[in-house]
């Protein structure tokens, strides 16, 4: 059955003129979009209300409220349209006002159809690319609150089942604000790899890749606008960002489990050189899993891909460890680490996407055959 295509995109005309109107109207109409037209700004609104408008095309002058009010009105009841200004030769300067005040863009009166279409699409299409956004900030938001839910129902269990708390933990943090829940363990992985070269077992070992687990731990008292804030953060947001360590620390220190691993939590974002924070320790001061852990979370961070950016290559995440060693890293791991070298680290991710995609196809076929039970 072949698939029906989506109506056009409904365009509404605001302006007193008439004539404008329907040129504006019969043109677009034309190049195949639906057409409403409004005489006022009162009407406009109406109109808007009674049907989704993506897009509104208003002149800048009108009697009694004008096309700003309108802008105005659109952006407080329906902050999903986009608006277009037309305006005199005179009236630049508040169209740019207009600009500044959420309007997508201003053309001169009267409009060339080739402009007026062009400004169309650019509207439209940064309308879709900022819906888009919203329904993966909403998704996101949605799967936070599943995830932290489930991590508050974890915790009270959490003096007879460790492991699953610790589980549950790293897969409601990393979906705070990564896409998928393998970040923490993928940085545990390669924390592991790097401790081993350097000589560290047992116990030891243990504790080490329990810290890296756990490392953003704290995170969980962060709140969502400033964790999940697309863009830069302000002194005073970066103020509550640098308090994760103490509260992760805080959290899991009285756990007796847990004591060594939240020294780790508590200086994963200390620097060699003295730099970093909360404590601003350097050198061996820092916990020598806290140091493994600054250059495997690099790795993981540098080569991983983000909604807002592509991985690089691990060769390149190995020449900036190389270039940062005895400033950020302890040069000592990052001897270590290097001598792992690259197809070792790759493979290290590659069995690792492996045993889950084992993991997976193992209780598919289990859920299969115990529904062939039933």
């Amino acid at each position: 059955m072949e698939a029906i295509p989506p109506p056009p995109p409904r365009v509404l005309i605001v302006d007193d003129d008439e004539s404008v109107r329907d040129v504006i109207s019969v043109l677009l109409r034309e190049e195949g979009y639906q057409c409403a037209v409004a005489s006022g700004a009162d009407m406009a609104l109406d109109l808007a209300d009674q049907e989704e408008t993506p897009l509104v095309i208003s002149d800048m002058k009108m009697p009694g409220k004008d096309g700003l009010w309108l802008l105005e009105a659109m952006r407080d009841k329906h902050p999903d349209t986009s608006v277009i200004m037309l305006t005199g030769y005179g009236d630049t300067e508040q169209a740019v006002d207009c600009l500044r005040r959420g309007a997508v863009d201003y053309l001169l009166k009267p409009p060339k159809l080739t402009d007026l279409i062009r400004s169309i699409e650019r509207a439209l299409a940064k309308r879709r690319i900022e819906l888009a956004r919203k329904r993966y900030q909403k998704k996101l938001e949605r799967k936070v609150r599943d995830r932290t839910t489930e991590l508050r129902h974890a915790l009270k269990d959490v003096s007879t089942t460790y492991q699953n708390t610790l589980l549950a933990l790293v897969t409601a943090l990393d979906a705070r604000e990564h896409e998928t829940s393998d970040h923490s363990q993928r940085v545990v992985e390669y924390t592991v790899a790097v401790a081993q070269r350097m000589s560290i077992s047992g116990p030891e070992l243990d504790e080490i890749g329990r810290g890296a687990l756990l490392h953003d731990i704290g995170k969980i008292g962060v709140p969502d606008a400033v964790l999940l804030k697309p863009g830069k953060l302000t002194p005073e947001e970066w103020v509550e960002m640098r308090k994760h360590p103490d509260i992760g620390y805080s959290m899991i220190a009285p756990i007796p489990f847990l004591a060594i691993p939240s020294q780790i939590v508590l200086s994963h974002q200390e620097r060699f050189d003295g730099r970093g924070y909360p404590r601003g320790l350097a050198r061996e001061e820092i916990h020598i899993g806290a140091r493994i852990f600054a250059v495997a979370d690099t790795l993981d961070a540098i080569t991983s891909d983000r909604p807002y950016r592509k991985g690089a290559t691990f060769a390149a995440a190995i020449e900036e460890i190389a270039r940062c060693g005895g400033s950020q890293f302890d040069p000592e791991v990052v001897k270590a680490f290097l001598d792992i070298g690259e197809q070792n680290l790759i493979r290290i991710k590659d069995d690792m996407i492996a045993r889950k995609k084992a993991k997976a196809l193992e209780a598919a076929q289990k859920a299969a055959a115990e529904n062939g039970d039933a």
